[in-house]
């Protein structure tokens, strides 16, 4: 079993007129998941106007730990509850930076395209913090500054910057390669 970070992502279609009922079971299911060992976190997003796929994110420690959860009888009661609520649920797992780039049943975008994704993010956040506590952190040994960098810019790059960033830059990082056009001189005709 994976020992890293593991990811689920929940698609649930709300059932017409249904609307708030579903997303107070949504914030319960929440609730429920902080309780367990190994929960790092969750979110519940909205649909835009025009849908009605409302998306939950669980992040758990690891695999075991998720997989503990997910196999409980308070989730298998919750999810019972909220039956009547939904259609059409969608799972999907992932782990690393997958859970930045798309879905199971896409192509990921070239490692290429995602590293300008997340440079696109880390560069600007990288560049105002130095700006606003770069004087403060100056004074400290090289280890510390970096040290206290990292701790600070590493949950704002995971959680809000880079999935912004994908986000925005989502018709680039999923449009399909060019074909190389190759212009051939064509022979002149024998005279």
């Amino acid at each position: 079993m994976s020992t890293e970070p593991v990811t689920l992502m929940v698609a649930r279609r709300v059932r017409d007129g249904r609307y708030h009922e579903l997303l107070a079971w949504l914030h319960e299911g929440e609730q429920l998941a902080a309780d367990f060992p190994g929960y790092l976190g969750s979110g519940v997003l909205a649909p835009p106007p025009g849908d009605d796929e409302f998306q939950i994110v669980f992040r758990f420690a690891d695999e075991q730990t998720l997989d503990t959860w997910e196999h409980s009888a308070s989730r298998r009661a919750w999810l019972q509850r909220g039956g009547e609520l939904f259609g059409q649920p969608y799972e999907h797992r992932a782990r690393g930076i997958d859970t930045w780039f798309g879905s199971s049943d896409s192509v990921p975008p070239p490692r290429w395209k995602q590293s300008v994704a997340i440079w696109l993010a880390f560069f600007p956040v990288s560049l105002l913090f130095n700006v606003l506590f770069g004087n403060v952190l100056g004074e400290l040994s090289l280890v510390m500054r970096i040290l206290l960098s990292t701790l600070m810019l590493t949950p704002l790059m995971t959680y809000l910057f880079i999935p912004l960033s994908t986000r925005l830059l989502a018709p680039w990082l999923n449009s399909p390669p060019q074909p190389r056009i190759r212009h051939v001189k064509q022979p002149s005709p024998v005279r």
